[in-house]
């Protein structure tokens, strides 16, 4: 069996996309002209995921207004949350909940559904992690509405999303989880992380072993406008309690780590018998597009850490997780996915798998 090669989950917008959604933003275009616009987008990208050879896709995320905001649609939210730093010096602010209940305005099901119109391969599905909807709940609480039920409300939640892409027929599911590196950086103690990694737990504890295996994480230090948020923070401080979680599959950040053999260590002491890790080996901030043979030595260096049938490969985040964001052109990422497929078939005649 050749070595699995998976997508994490966004690619920029298309420039159609982008002008249909600054005219709807302005009042110029009118919602099914967007609708058809997104539709369009997803057809594209399907299109072109499937043509770089990769046996796996997703939908690049061309409907979602970013990563983390999909399920937020609808709610009574300010616009004055949480205050993410990146390393560049910009930052992105989360919205904050008023007032309850807390309940998805979008489920994932529907994306799914309308990238396998356009497919002909497999699709994975990027799910937001509770864990960073948790964010959302203000620190001084909300009158009538406590923390206790808000986050019972958000675990049921997050099993319907959930359960919606599996209903819909995903080849696997995956848990964006990049606050848990963070976490790290804002509370070294690790006492943040340990509640994070408690309630992504109660979601997962939800699923059978057989529904677990197709469920992951996926964790990376952020990634926007070129730019991340803790890739200062060490790995090892992450992946002993991220390897806690049920998942059956962990997609991690690699390439872009200054020492990934010291980070493959750390892996190969803590990983379940039954996980399946997926080892970065594209850099979707770095603007040149990486040689397949690079990827390949990047997948011999995990091998030697992970065994071969329990060792995949992906990028280290997605390409543009937030909508706005058009510092990597499309024709980049589609190039270092391409890159990533056969970098990764190299590698799988190398160690004969």
């Amino acid at each position: 069996m050749p070595i699995l090669t998976e997508p994490i989950g966004s690619i920029p917008r298309s420039p159609e996309l982008q002008a249909a959604l600054a005219q709807h933003a302005a009042g110029q275009l009118g919602d099914d002209a967007l609708a058809a616009a997104v539709e369009a987008a997803v057809a594209d990208t399907v299109a072109r995921l499937e043509a770089t050879g990769s046996p796996v896709i997703t939908d690049g995320e061309q409907a979602k207004p970013s990563f983390v905001g999909y399920p937020l649609l609808g709610l009574d939210l300010a616009p004055d949350g949480a205050v993410i730093p990146f390393a560049d010096g910009h930052t992105r602010t989360l919205p904050r909940l008023v007032s309850g209940p807390f309940q998805y305005g979008a489920h994932v099901g529907a994306y799914l559904s309308s990238a396998k119109k356009h497919a002909t391969v497999p699709v994975k599905q990027a799910v937001i992690a509770p864990s960073a909807l948790s964010l959302i709940y203000p620190a001084d609480g909300i009158d009538g509405y406590p923390r206790e039920q808000f986050l019972a409300d958000l675990v049921d939640a997050a099993e319907r999303d959930i359960r919606s892409a599996l209903d819909a027929g995903a080849d696997s599911v995956q848990l964006d989880f990049t606050e848990g590196r963070l976490s790290l950086k804002l509370d070294p103690s690790g006492g943040v992380l340990d509640s994070f990694i408690e309630l992504n737990n109660q979601v997962l504890n939800r699923f059978t072993a057989e529904e677990r295996a197709r469920i992951g994480v996926h964790t990376c230090p952020g990634g926007d406008q070129d730019s991340a948020h803790s890739l200062d923070v060490d790995y090892a401080g992450l992946l002993p309690k991220l390897f806690q979680l049920n998942v059956g599959r962990v997609y991690m950040q690699l390439a872009s780590e200054p020492d990934p053999e010291r980070v493959l260590t750390v892996v190969a002491e803590h990983r379940q018998p039954e996980q399946t890790v997926f080892v970065g080996v594209i850099d979707p901030i770095d603007p040149r597009v990486e040689t397949a043979e690079e990827v390949r030595d990047r997948v011999l260096a995990a091998a030697r850490h992970i065994p071969v049938d329990h060792l995949g490969t992906c990028d280290d985040c997605g390409f543009s997780p937030f909508a706005d964001d058009t510092s990597t052109s499309r024709e980049v990422a589609f190039a270092k996915v391409a890159a990533r497929v056969e970098g990764t078939r190299l590698a799988s005649e190398a160690l004969g798998a």
